[in-house]
């Protein structure tokens, strides 16, 4: 896969904008930091990832060149082990809103939030 023409870092909106010749995809902090390609999060092998969760306000400090065929991005949360290659960060653009919708769902499914100042606690009325 080749490169992106363009990469830009929008600290203030908390996103990274990838152009393609085909397009522009606005990829959000929140989204790329709970599907980095770490083995922090994706894990060592098969169904050993960890689902990132209290991400919503996190943001992006800065992102690198790794060699000719990927970014690092750092995260204002420290993390910046992921090292997403061209083609991952194709397939993030490409499955976006796929993607996001099954992260929704594994967070409801074990009863987490997006949200870091959102109570674990589930009343019963």
């Amino acid at each position: 896969m080749s490169p992106p023409r363009k990469v830009r870092l929008q600290k203030a909106d908390k996103q990274l904008i990838l152009q393609y010749p085909d397009g522009e995809f606005i990829l959000p902090a929140e989204y790329l930091r709970v599907y980095s390609p770490s083995a922090e999060v994706r894990g060592h092998g098969a169904g050993e990832g960890t689902l990132v969760c209290g991400k919503m306000h996190v943001g992006i400090d800065k992102v690198a060149a790794a060699g000719r065929y990927a970014l690092q991005i750092f995260f204002d949360d420290g993390h910046d082990s992921g090292i997403y290659t061209w083609d991952y960060l194709r397939e993030l653009c490409d499955q976006q809103d796929a993607k996001w919708q099954d992260y929704l769902a594994r967070l409801e499914a074990e009863g987490k939030g997006r949200d870091p100042d959102e109570s674990a606690v589930k009343f019963i009325g």
